[in-house]
């Protein structure tokens, strides 16, 4: 007969179990709503051993916070194959499936929580949206952004995150109808900045000539054009 014998976990694999816990307490509240002493419940360990491996909730918040921007950031991946409106949609879902994941802390980060403001936080945010915007202009396979298609960009990345945090108070709007609507938006500003930019004209031209009929893109088309009639 063998007997159960609890294996003590390495320093790293403690602060990784600890910081996989809080990041699931996070995803159901705010970190402000979660104390210490509920992390080191849930971890199954006491509280001063929380402060062996974290000095406070602080360091912990930006420790969970760093893993799921790495995360987010990871979602914006996408192989460059296929029409670029079908490729904005599936990360779009991907993102939607991170907020939705990670809704009350997502919603803390962006408002305001126990670690905005910091130097570390604010650099975790920025490299999110900063992985964001390059894999965005390697889609549109451009290496040297004008400013106009920066500010394109970076409308719409900014757009996304005030989208996903009006859905997650009451999710009044379906979420797929907001993912597609996201991408709709994409194809808006790239559109508002081509009437006033030759390049962008340029650039939109090359963007819409292989999507298909039935892409997100032509959809938005033709909805503009039910509207105009």
């Amino acid at each position: 007969m063998t007997t159960g014998v609890r294996r003590r976990l390495g320093v790293e694999e403690r602060r990784q179990q600890l910081i996989g816990v809080a990041l699931e307490l996070f995803s159901r509240r705010s970190p402000d709503e979660v104390s210490i002493d509920e992390i080191a419940s849930a971890a199954g360990i006491s509280r001063p051993l929380v402060y062996h491996y974290f000095p406070g909730k602080l360091s912990l918040y930006e420790a969970a916070l760093k893993r799921a921007s790495e995360d987010l950031a990871g979602r914006f991946v996408e192989p460059p194959e296929g029409p670029l409106g079908a490729r904005l949609l599936r990360v779009m879902r991907r993102f939607f499936d991170f907020v939705d994941e990670h809704g009350p802390g997502f919603s803390a980060l962006m408002r305001g929580g126990p670690a905005v403001g910091s130097t570390a936080t604010n650099a975790l945010i920025d490299s999110v949206r900063q992985a964001a915007y390059v894999q965005i202009l390697s889609h549109l396979k451009v290496e040297s952004p004008p400013a106009r298609l920066e500010l394109v960009i970076r409308s719409w990345i900014s757009l996304a995150e005030s989208t996903a945090l009006i859905w997650l108070d009451g999710r009044r709007i379906p979420r797929a109808e907001l993912e597609v609507q996201l991408v709709h938006d994409f194809a808006a500003l790239a559109a508002v900045s081509a009437a006033h930019d030759e390049e962008m004209g340029a650039l939109l031209r090359r963007m819409l000539k292989d999507e298909p009929a039935d892409g997100p893109f032509e959809d938005l088309v033709a909805r503009l054009i039910t509207l105009a009639s």
